[in-house]
């Protein structure tokens, strides 16, 4: 089982693009589908699951170009757009049945898959509510419900929590993460938190283009030695910002707590830290904002210099 995307690219119009020449192979395992709000994620999942087709390029699911035989893959297809809509005086029952139906499950497969998968996502007690009363979470849990009705070997989940509360949240990506095993499952978000826990392998796409496709842990190490924490005052943040790649900033009664990646220190009181993926996927993405500081610090009743000489990071 594998899926193929060759050299694809997707044009709108003239001179504007939602992806241009990505190529991916996958194989059983869940993706992490990184980017910026705008990258071309939704081009890409649009065109996976055979919504629309490509301006160039080929997908290919297990030797079958998707252009000239898509049926081979929505059989195995399961879907969870971003924008997921439901029949809100329908209950769940109801729901997973009409969608059932609509993907050509015989009654009673219908009836035995329905049951199982709201064990799977929890939502067995509430199954006779009315979907409009249902939290965005517990709605969520639905749309993954109907994505997995044919029992998908491609499972592809858009921007699954956004609007979701941290709880929701959480409980969400454990549920994708227990839903890995013998199939591919892509997960697109911009959130990194999402995929931290249960991607095998990550794919950073940034203005349509793919960055990176690798490991968590290989993009781990390519910001290893190259991420700062540093305690400047607040009225500096702005020109911190400017200057360098800000992962985060917390205000505490000391000043504010920057961390932020760079190749060298951004001033003779940062101190080196280990990365976090969200500092890896900024460097990946924002690497040529990335700069090699020659350091040259004062302190004076609370002012600080930095001097820069501007320079790219390449292997980022």
């Amino acid at each position: 089982m594998h899926l193929e995307i060759k050299s694809v690219s997707k044009q709108y119009r003239r001179g504007v693009w939602g992806v241009q020449d990505v190529s991916l192979r996958l194989t059983p395992g869940v993706v992490g589908l990184l980017g910026p709000n705008g990258a071309g994620k939704t081009s890409l999942m649009n065109m996976l699951a055979t919504i629309t087709r490509p301006s160039s390029g080929h997908i290919v699911w297990d030797g079958a170009d998707v252009a000239q035989k898509p049926d081979a893959l929505r059989r195995v297809l399961g879907y969870l757009p971003q924008d997921f809509g439901v029949y809100p005086h329908l209950n769940a029952v109801e729901f997973l049945h009409y969608m059932a139906a609509i993907k050509g499950l015989d009654r009673r497969t219908a009836v035995t898959r329905i049951d199982s998968l709201l064990a799977v996502v929890g939502l067995t007690a509430a199954a006779k509510r009315p979907l409009g009363g249902y939290s965005g979470g517990m709605r969520q849990r639905v749309g993954i419900a109907q994505a997995l009705l044919n029992d998908p070997q491609l499972l592809i989940v858009d921007e699954p929590t956004v609007g979701l509360d941290p709880e929701e949240r959480n409980r969400f990506r454990q549920l994708i993460a227990d839903l890995a095993g013998n199939r591919i499952i892509i997960l697109s978000t911009h959130i990194v938190g999402d995929i931290e826990a249960s991607a095998t392998e990550i794919a950073i796409l940034s203005q349509g283009r793919l960055r990176q496709h690798t490991t968590p842990e290989a993009l781990l190490r390519a910001v290893e030695g190259r991420v700062w924490e540093w305690v400047v005052p607040a009225a500096d943040m702005p020109q911190v910002r400017q200057r360098h790649l800000v992962s985060s900033a917390i205000r505490r009664s000391d000043g504010v707590h920057v961390r932020l990646v760079a190749a060298r220190p951004p001033a003779t009181a940062a101190r080196p830290v280990s990365p976090t993926l969200e500092d890896a996927y900024l460097g990946a993405v924002h690497g040529e904002q990335v700069k090699d500081s020659e350091t040259a610090v004062a302190v004076e009743t609370g002012d600080w210099r930095l001097e820069t000489k501007p320079a790219p990071i390449s292997n980022l």
